[in-house]
């Protein structure tokens, strides 16, 4: 009986082995696409050090996982390329000024666009902070009460080595000027970070952009010539519908599985637009509120259809149309193997730079006295979907902030009504308050959901800030 017993236990043994290696099995190239773009993006985007990166953004907390996994730099091409064991592997490449593209069977179609994109150097970078990055005409700290200096330093503290926050970049700016800014050590004013989600809230930008050049409608259906077919409900849809998260269309945002849309879509599929408009409905269009990435993914392909012109007239038109309108030099917006910006997740920006967005919003879309966003624009972005639960979010903004960020805290309650956020995975926030002339940035790497407190660090600022106003 003891050696039935041990066969049985041996067999069970080798079958959840074997479970476990399917498993690894059908992830791997998912996984390998995650540590290879990531460490790509780091390296040649952010210039950061190998070993820290393999250390913290692909190897810590839930992402030991990727340990098992090895990535081969090569410096020359600017390639990372992440497998398992030396099998099921994935490449990415960086190319100057669009950052890192996970190749799927050779080159993207716009490599010759790519080559052909001209590097011009952005203007007036000597000149004072917001229009270059000169010295603020007020040092960041001055004349700054001591609760927003507390507030600074407080955000990157570790109350809980168990869930680590990570914070790399913070800046308050208010009034227009940068009155505190601090960074961890490795990390600088210079270095572009990512915002994950937060560039969906750009994708906002760059569809109202083209909504007051006529070229797009909030209000227009038919996007896609797959949607058109007969009894085809997804002709439905519209740019509104996208943009509040409410197209109708299946996509499952879990990034707990590495298998559902969210991450296949991003690490395991050449065209992330094409991946999620091949979705049926789950709902009709306009009547459920659903976060996805897809939504996103899909207005950046719409975006270039009604833009028109050539692959260069798409390239460019991020920086053409607002980056180099608002001085943000150090924007990188990352495009797919189709040709596509990946708006829902892959653009890089100083935290500066970060903030200077917010500060378009803040300003209702006006900077420096020029109009960038067209008239109404930031309050259609900023006005709650209803089909959002308790009206948390607007027009790719989110209104509220999220359990996991202190939302539901008495700290939450203290934030003003008019505030809205962009963000993004990992604890990335841009916070602005246009009633008290605020924008407030934090970039970091808070793995575990719940362990950085947008909500707490907000209310102190907006504290230190009150303190600010009334002793002025």
């Amino acid at each position: 009986m003891l050696g039935y017993h041990w066969l049985f236990g041996l067999a069970c043994l080798a079958l959840g082995a074997g479970c476990v290696l399917v498993h690894l099995w059908r992830i791997a190239p998912v996984a390998a696409a995650f540590k290879a773009k990531i460490v790509c993006s780091a390296l040649f985007v952010s210039g950061r050090r190998l070993e820290d990166v393999l250390a913290q953004d692909v190897g810590a907390d839930s992402y030991r996982l990727l340990r098992l996994f090895r990535v081969r730099v090569d410096p020359e091409r600017k390639a990372v390329t992440g497998s398992w064991l030396g099998l099921r592997p994935r490449t990415a490449v960086c190319r100057p000024g669009f950052g890192a593209c996970l190749l799927e069977d050779g080159s993207p179609p716009v490599e010759a666009a790519l080559a052909r994109m001209p590097s011009l150097p952005f203007p007036g970078r000597e000149k004072p902070w917001p229009i270059g990055e000169g010295a603020p005409q007020r040092p960041a700290g001055a004349g700054v009460p001591g609760a927003v200096e507390r507030a600074v330093e407080g955000a990157f503290a570790e109350p809980a080595p168990a869930k680590p926050r990570r914070t790399r970049a913070v800046v308050v700016v208010h009034d227009g000027r940068i009155v505190a800014e601090r960074y961890a050590p490795g990390f600088g004013p210079d270095m572009p970070l990512p915002g994950w989600s937060m560039t969906k809230s750009v994708m906002n930008a760059l569809v109202g952009i083209l909504a007051g050049q006529g070229k797009l409608s909030v209000e227009r259906g038919g996007l896609l010539g797959a949607w058109r077919g007969p009894g085809d409900a997804r002709a439905g849809i519209t740019v509104d519908d996208l943009l509040r998260m409410r197209s109708g269309l299946e996509f499952r945002e879990s990034y707990s599985d590495p298998l559902q849309d969210v991450t296949r879509m991003l690490f395991a599929s050449p065209d992330a637009a094409a991946y999620a408009a091949a979705k049926p409905l789950a709902a009709r269009p306009g009547t459920v509120w659903s976060y996805s990435s897809g939504s996103t993914n899909i207005l950046s392909r719409v975006a270039r259809q009604a833009l028109g012109g050539t692959w260069e007239d798409y390239l460019g038109f991020p920086r053409r149309a607002l980056f180099d309108r608002i001085g943000m030099r150090s924007a990188v917006m990352e495009i797919d193997a189709a040709g596509d910006f990946v708006a829902s997740s892959f653009m890089y920006a100083t935290a500066r730079d970060w903030a200077r967005f917010g500060l378009l919003y803040a300003s209702d879309g006006v900077w420096l006295g020029e109009r960038i966003l067209p008239e109404g624009w930031v309050g259609y972005s900023a006005a709650p979907t209803p089909q959002s639960p308790g009206l948390r979010y607007g027009a790719h903004w989110w209104l509220k902030l999220h359990r996991e960020l202190g939302g539901d805290s008495p700290a939450a309650a203290r934030i003003p009504q008019d505030a809205f956020f962009a963000l993004g995975h990992e604890g990335q926030a841009v916070a602005v308050v246009p009633s008290r002339k605020l924008v407030v940035v934090r970039l970091g790497l808070a793995v575990v959901p719940d362990a950085w407190d947008e909500a707490a660090f907000l209310a102190s600022v907006l504290e230190g800030v009150g303190d600010r106003l009334s002793g002025q």
